[in-house]
């Protein structure tokens, strides 16, 4: 492995894992029922302005109400600071001034529902496209700060600037880097014309109405991940790979020969060694190379990430094998919050140093290390009690918000796996299983409420698995299993029944 992309998709779910320089660096996962909202316009109502908050909550259609900062309330008299393509007003209108309850107003997801949160909004509207962002509500060119050849920014800014109508804003994404004019333009067109569908859904909507549907994880991921330092993309299923390739030949005819489909017989991701990272995910201890390890700890106003020697017992003094477990940790800090989607405030407790020069060692490495992760990192120097605090950038729900559910058995101090997962995790191990096994029977044994799903929310992927391998497939209901525990026979589920 090298630098990749991994898709595996099924009618269930689309799980994505971002490979760099053989590392995972980042996973995304979408289920079918609960598509992201990120990126998705809609015409929505106010339902209650806020002034001691400097924000509003509208009714966009969802279950929960979405959240409008005063900032992020488009003023056309406002400066405009741009921060990454997601503009912001500079402005000392307040929001009673701007907005009433019952207003109609034009929105973008800019962060998904997280817990107990509605969705975050903007009324500064941005349309991705390959190369390209525009922003209607917004007169300015940005070029992507990942592009560092003062030539080349000077070229993309001139081709933009001729080719835009008045008033027009764009963002220039990295992928824009040695592009033909002529790709640059032909993606302002689709742009602009998409603009134009919406505007034209507004008229006459029955508010909330949604107006745009971001692509879904598949096309995203060929869109704004497929960049030119991979060397390619795999994917696992023949309808999704079609789509891909179309996707590539409209918008980056170059990169076709890069898009691979799966054929082989081991699941994806067991092949590309994904789904053991995965798991580490989800675990609260996570071991270092040298024996120490590092705890994450999830509350609900911040991650406190505490850092222990271990079984590492060093060479030399106390100090250096200090110096070394810290080193080693902000490594595998930086690699787990990318990995894990951890955004908000983190606290990370080092071991203690007592050289100042060792502190400013393992801060600049911490620094530098985050030079890595797309997401805006913000990390202070390490304080007098070995502490660092930092923030990262939150957009959508961490791996194990996503993944896991609060325990019933623990009255939500802890985690386990949802029903979904264990019912895709029993999915995928009976794909495993009938590929090494003969016969024309197999018995699995869960807990009630993941066999129920099975049995009967996902009867049809279950069905499916049976005419693939011709096998006969048993569900058996366990009163005395923990959800997240099943177990698969070959036995026949009527010998397995009456033997117990």
């Amino acid at each position: 492995m090298s630098n990749l992309l991994v898709i595996n998709a099924s009618n269930l779910e689309t799980r994505v894992a971002l490979i760099e320089d053989s590392v995972i660096s980042e996973f995304y996962i979408e289920r079918k029922r609960d598509r992201g909202l990120v990126g998705n316009i809609y015409e929505g109502v106010v339902l209650r302005v806020l002034p001691g908050m400097q924000a509003a909550f509208v009714d966009i259609g969802q279950e929960k109400a979405a959240f409008l900062y005063v900032s992020d309330v488009y003023d056309e008299n406002a400066v405009v600071d741009d921060d990454g393509g997601r503009p912001r007003n500079r402005s000392t209108v307040p929001i009673e001034e701007r907005l009433v309850e019952g207003q109609r107003v034009l929105v973008q997801v800019a962060k998904e529902p997280i817990g107990t949160k509605g969705a975050r909004i903007t009324s500064h509207i941005s349309l991705p496209g390959r190369y390209l962002v525009y922003m209607p509500t917004v007169d300015h060119i940005g070029i992507s700060r990942r592009i560092e050849d003062e030539g080349e920014r000077d070229r993309l800014r001139d081709i933009i600037e001729e080719s835009r109508p008045a008033g027009a804003g764009f963002i220039v994404r990295t992928a824009s880097e040695a592009v033909h004019p002529d790709h640059l333009r032909a993606d302002m067109q689709v742009l602009l014309k998409l603009w134009e569908d919406i505007q034209r859904r507004r008229q006459g909507a029955h508010v909330p109405a949604q107006l745009f549907e971001d692509h879904d994880l598949i096309l995203r991921t060929a869109r704004d991940l497929f960049t030119t330092d991979l060397d390619k993309l795999v994917i696992d299923t023949q309808r999704d790979y079609e789509r891909i390739i179309e996707f590539c030949q409209t918008y980056m005819p170059n990169a076709v020969s890069k898009v691979e489909l799966y054929t082989g017989r081991e699941p994806i991701f067991d092949a590309y060694g994904i789904e053991i990272e995965i798991s580490r995910a989800l675990g609260r201890k996570v071991w270092l190379k040298s024996g120490g390890y590092i705890v994450i700890d999830h509350t609900e106003a911040l991650t406190s990430i505490d850092v222990n020697t271990g079984r590492y017992v060093g060479k030399n003094t106390l100090e250096d094998t200090i110096l070394k477990i810290n080193l080693e940790a902000v490594d595998e800090i930086v690699y787990q919050l990318r990995l894990r989607s951890i955004g908000g405030i983190i606290i990370i407790d080092l071991i203690d140093m007592e050289k100042p020069t060792n502190r400013e060692m393992v801060h600049t490495a911490l620094v530098d290390a985050l030079k890595s992760d797309k997401a805006k990192t913000n990390a202070l120097k390490i304080s007098e009690f070995g502490l660092v605090q930092m923030t990262r950038k939150r957009v959508r729900e961490s791996v194990v918000q996503y993944l896991c559910e609060e325990c019933p058995y623990c009255e939500g101090k802890g985690y386990v796996k949802s029903r979904e997962t264990v019912a895709f995790e029993i999915l995928r191990e009976i794909h495993r299983e009938a590929e090494a096994t003969s016969g024309d029977e197999l018995t699995i044994e869960a807990h009630p409420e993941v066999a129920a799903l099975l049995q009967y929310e996902e009867r049809d992927a279950v069905r499916e698995l049976e005419q693939r391998f011709d096998k006969h497939i048993h569900l058996i209901a366990n009163r005395g299993f923990h959800v997240e525990h099943f177990e698969m026979s070959t036995e026949p589920a009527r010998r397995l029944q009456s033997a117990r």
